[in-house]
């Protein structure tokens, strides 16, 4: 018979998943270890509740059609400008009025985009809280935080999310050489990062612009100039492969800009338009030709296989295996993660050309991750899906399924950078953070009133993970939800 006090069983469902539901701890318990590697097989399954979302594609082709038809709206509704003191006048009043068409553009463009991002984010989350392999799950949520889309930016309120569903779910218990090639070009990472806008000054369009420029001699010939966006191949090689220590130079991160010029989407109007609208397009035209080095690599010119190639060669380089290494260490085991783990996942990673099952086996098989002290400190998202699997409680509405992770302050999608959300406790521990835990902790046990036993619910979700002293203070407390408040914000219960 399983034995459901087993700890590691407990610090399997808590360190390598998202908190144990009632039932978790007896699965887990008669191999923890078995029961995490079982979730990370290759091969991704289908979840119904993925079925019916819009892919983002579609998502951003009726973004894009709707910013052209507003702003045709705008530009049609526009009265002939006034001259002078009158014109600035007029431009006052309208600020006063709330009227500028630039910010009321953005705010109808996020009206249309923001039943999408509801969507996907109350089903990432409706996944989180049921799921019966919560290991895999984390690790979605990892390499979607490793590859981070803000939707700060309005364009990606729609297709952040599809990203994480199209991109990294379907490679996350594959090879990282996949994952890559199919998160850089997607169209919500192409357009987070300003790609699509990356035009060569030697392509076709370069070219021909640069001649309307030598023929015209006003100074306005010279705005609307064309060339090189480095910001998705610096990301590329700060964020996502190589690290910020990783050897690449300035120069690097040019000429790699230019490598992958012409990685843009579908549609458009004019000359140049072609493709699927809001479908990831090379557009040849805006490709900037010729051989390039990078890293010491000469790639020879090939159109999109040029920047293919470079992208391969970054997932197998060194510092890419000990970047992502480290990361995983940090993120799973420790703060400050020990050199003896990050070395014993960097030779996984090298040694299977990126096989990430084998670098989660290699993590898991890390005999001192298995201490029974919790070194990590959850973050808001941690410490809200930890609650509600605890309490098996599954809010039924999309907004209150989103609702604590606003209000803990780590709303889905929004890291607000390229670089994601922080992973250390100094990120999240401090003092205004901790009263919103309390304040959502009180309420949430509130609500949840009497049907729940707090010390049935500590020994259900943590086991022998919770102490005498947390134990005793159940026991002692005045009421049934005041005991659930404190065991949401026991010790125990805020680590992993």
């Amino acid at each position: 018979m399983s034995n459901p006090s087993n700890p590691a069983a407990a610090i399997a469902t808590n360190r390598y998943g998202l908190g144990a539901r009632p039932g978790d701890l007896v699965a887990a318990a008669a191999d923890p270890r078995g029961w995490l590697l079982a979730q990370v097989r290759e091969g991704y399954p289908a979840l119904a509740a993925l079925e019916g979302l819009a892919s983002g594609t579609s998502i951003l082709a009726g973004f894009l059609a709707a910013r052209d038809e507003r702003r045709m709206d705008r530009t049609q509704s526009v009265v002939p400008a006034a001259s002078g003191a009158a014109a600035g006048a007029a431009a006052g009043a309208g600020d006063e009025r709330g009227n500028d068409p630039v910010r009321q553009l953005a705010v109808n463009l996020r009206a249309t985009m923001q039943p999408h991002y509801l969507a996907q984010a109350a089903a990432r989350t409706r996944i989180a809280l049921t799921s019966d392999d919560p290991f895999r799950e984390r690790l979605v949520h990892f390499w979607s935080n490793h590859f981070a889309v803000s939707v700060d930016k309005p364009i990606c309120l729609g297709t952040a999310g599809a990203l994480e569903n199209e991109a990294i779910r379907p490679h996350v218990t594959g090879r990282f050489a996949d994952m890559l090639m199919a998160v850089e070009t997607h169209p919500a990472m192409i357009t987070y990062l300003d790609n699509e806008r990356s035009i060569g000054p030697h392509s076709e369009l370069g070219s021909r612009v640069g001649r309307r420029r030598l023929a015209a001699s006003t100074a306005s010939a010279q705005q609307g100039r064309v060339g090189i966006n480095e910001n998705l191949a610096r990301e590329i090689l700060e964020l996502h492969t190589l690290g910020v220590a990783g050897g690449y130079t300035q120069a690097d991160v040019t000429t790699f800009a230019s490598v992958i010029s012409g990685w843009s989407i579908g549609g458009g109007k004019g000359r140049f338009a072609d493709g699927e609208p809001g479908a990831f397009r090379f557009r040849a035209a805006l490709h900037e030709p010729g051989s390039k080095t990078v890293l010491g690599r000469r790639y020879p010119e090939s159109g999109f296989a040029q920047g293919e190639a470079l992208l391969h060669e970054l997932a197998r380089h060194p510092a890419t295996a000990r970047h992502l290494a480290t990361k995983l260490a940090r993120h799973f085991v420790a703060d400050e993660p020990p050199a003896a783990l990050i070395e014993r996942l960097a030779r996984a990673f090298a040694a299977s050309d990126g096989h990430l099952p084998t670098v989660y086996a290699a993590l898991v098989g890390w005999d001192d991750a298995w201490a029974l002290a919790a070194p990590k400190f959850k973050t808001p998202e941690d410490f809200a899906y930890s609650s509600l699997r605890a309490l098996a409680l599954v809010p039924r509405e999309p907004r209150a399924l989103l609702a604590p992770f606003e209000l803990l302050g780590q709303r889905h999608f929004s890291p607000g950078s390229p670089a994601g959300w922080p992973d250390r406790a100094q990120d999240w521990d401090g003092a205004d953070a901790l009263m919103k835990r309390i304040e959502w902790s009180v309420a949430l046990a509130d609500r949840v009133g009497e049907s729940h036993s707090a010390l049935d619910t500590a020994d259900a979700a943590l086991g022998p993970l919770a102490g005498e002293h947390t134990r005793s203070a159940l026991a002692r407390a005045a009421s049934g939800s005041q005991a659930l408040a404190l065991l949401l914000m026991s010790p125990e219960f805020q680590r992993r």
